[in-house]
């Protein structure tokens, strides 16, 4: 389906995992949390990982389902940020920026997935 290797969607998923990962490790070492840290480890990762899968996609369809993968577990993501957040693992400040580099992700997958729909028609 095309090298999406330097595209804005493989950088920006890619960089958010980087972040995730960061905050992973504080969560752990600064309030001992390790289930609900796991869980947005990896539902944040994975969201660059079925990006770079859907580089080498099959077919449209196969790449729209690699991304609509990759945009639930950025939306599963959302939801661990929010949990942690409420439970006193994250704080304000770390919260949002973490939440608007998800939601800017969220944006970019809707926006491509609906492009290549529209596209297959």
């Amino acid at each position: 389906m095309g090298s999406m290797k330097d595209s804005t969607v493989s950088k920006k998923s890619l960089d958010f995992a980087l972040r995730i990962t960061k905050a992973y490790k504080y969560i752990v070492e600064n309030t001992q949390e390790y289930v609900l840290s796991k869980q947005i480890l990896r539902s944040g990762t994975s969201v660059g990982a079925l990006v770079r899968e859907a580089e080498f996609a099959e077919s449209r369809n196969d790449f729209v389902h690699k991304l609509s993968i990759a945009l639930k577990e950025a939306n599963e993501t959302e939801y661990w940020l929010i949990l942690l957040k409420e439970a006193g693992c994250l704080s304000d400040a770390a919260f949002q920026s973490l939440q608007a580099d998800c939601q800017e992700l969220i944006k970019l997958l809707v926006s491509i997935i609906k492009t290549t729909k529209q596209k297959r028609e």
